[in-house]
């Protein structure tokens, strides 16, 4: 699939990176007839790239034909499960009838490795060309605009005028640049993954799962990954289940215990346990997951380049919605068509030529979402203690006082496990302001 560049020729825009927000632009852009070249670091598009299991499809199911996609299952059910350390589990679950009908309210579990490199061959089909097991190693400036690209190519030297750069949250060619900074450390998290191998049957009878339906589930609290901001997933596979934790670089400086170590542990929590037993371990990877929401944005749009995907900071973690696959492909394309216009309207690709790509970026649902729930991140870190300890053991005490059974009447059930709430959240007057605070997350 990969492709030997002409050096001699001069292309109309590089793209470093052939994940989804740098397929996605180069596909875009090649399809408005651009001579487009996607730079992958990467043996072939998906190899490097990490996540926890769930891809948004809206943008992608209207540029390609999507039913020939690699997928897995799509998400059937949801749940959102709050663990204490002692073992507790209190949770929920959401399975509308519509999520059983196409297009899935387009939420797939898809395998990076695979669903990226089809992704990549829509961008090549359209006329891009892509080369893999190159590393961009600098930008090429003149006169202060950005005309390429350097490579660890004997001959790597790439000329355009404009460079996406779609990274990935280890962006070290936009930060040499100084096109952005190095993000903070308590803006950014660590997440550890593990797939594991079973038969489809057991899968299925073990998640209560049919056809092509999958499960989404969701853990927090120090049951999940001890008492840092985070939490745990697992996704189903057709044949193998997806299981990890994320949570602060802040926290994981600040523990003894390593990445691997959380992740172990969250695996044998009782709730846990059983659904993992078993199986054989196929993949591991760990992956820095940008998290500092609006006000960690780099500038979006320079002379001669554009920023988009995790390298810009574009992921969402309100505590119920954690999205990041989607707003890449947006950046993407919003970039793909900014450039497209730029070149072809405009013939300079200067930043107030390229402008169009942040404007269209911040009027679209992508930065509307960060600035609605970019507190989440300071308030959770704020409330650690109630969020991932008090509460979780609050609602198991709760649950276990609510449901006793034994001869004392029910009124006095439910008032010890009220009580255990008030305690957890000190009192009416404190679970009013907890409430107050926390309104987003359902707004």
């Amino acid at each position: 699939m990969s492709e030997t560049p002409n050096y001699d020729n001069m292309y109309d825009a590089i793209v470093v990176g052939a994940g989804l927000a740098g397929s996605t632009a180069a596909l875009t852009m090649a399809r408005d007839g651009l001579d487009v070249i996607m730079i992958e670091r990467g043996p072939s598009p998906g190899t490097k790239n990490v996540f926890g299991g769930v891809l948004y499809t809206p943008r992608i199911r209207e540029l390609t034909d999507f039913e020939d996609a690699p997928k897995e299952r799509y998400v059937a059910k949801k749940t959102y499960s709050m663990l204490s350390e002692e073992g507790d589990e209190t949770s929920m679950s959401i399975a509308p009838s519509s999520w059983r009908e196409e297009p899935h309210n387009d939420s797939w579990m898809v395998l990076r490795r695979d669903f990226d490199e089809w992704f990549a061959e829509q961008a090549v089909d359209a006329g891009a060309t892509l080369i893999t097991e190159t590393t961009v190693t600098d930008l090429i400036k003149e006169n202060g605009e950005i005309v390429g690209v350097e490579t660890d190519r004997p001959d790597g030297e790439l000329r355009a005028p404009v460079v996406v750069l779609a990274e990935g949250a280890n962006s070290l060619v936009s930060e040499a640049a100084d096109l952005k900074q190095q993000d903070d450390r308590d803006n950014v998290a660590v997440s550890v993954k593990e797939v594991r191998k079973y038969d489809r049957e057991k899968i299925e009878n073990r998640f209560h799962l049919d056809g092509d339906a999958g499960l989404a589930a969701h853990y927090f609290g120090d049951g999940a990954c001890g008492d840092a901001v985070g939490g745990g997933f697992l996704y189903t596979n057709k044949r193998t289940v997806s299981i990890g934790v994320v949570y602060s670089i802040e926290d994981a400086a600040r523990t003894d215990q390593t990445p691997d170590e959380v992740l172990e542990e969250f695996k044998q929590h009782p709730a846990v346990a059983p659904l993992v037993r078993g199986g054989r371990m196929v993949e591991y990877s760990a992956h820095a997951i940008p998290e500092g929401g609006p006000d960690s944005m780099p500038e979006l749009v320079h002379d001669g380049a554009v920023i988009v995907g995790d390298a810009a900071g574009l992921v969402l973690n309100s505590g119920i919605h954690l999205e990041g696959t989607n707003m890449a492909v947006e950046s993407g394309y919003h970039a793909g068509r900014a450039v497209a216009d730029a070149l072809l309207a405009q013939g300079r690709t200067d930043a107030a030529a390229l402008a169009s790509y942040e404007t269209d970026l911040r009027d679209s649902y992508v930065v509307e979402n960060l600035d609605h729930y970019g507190w989440f991140m300071d308030t959770a870190a704020e409330e650690k203690e109630f969020l991932f300890d008090d509460l979780p053991r609050a609602l198991g005490e709760a649950g276990d006082a609510y449901f006793k059974m034994d001869n004392t009447p029910k009124d006095e059930h439910v008032s010890e496990a009220k009580s255990r709430i008030l305690d957890a959240t000190g009192g009416w007057l404190g679970a009013a302001k907890k409430a107050w605070k926390f309104r987003k997350m359902l707004s």
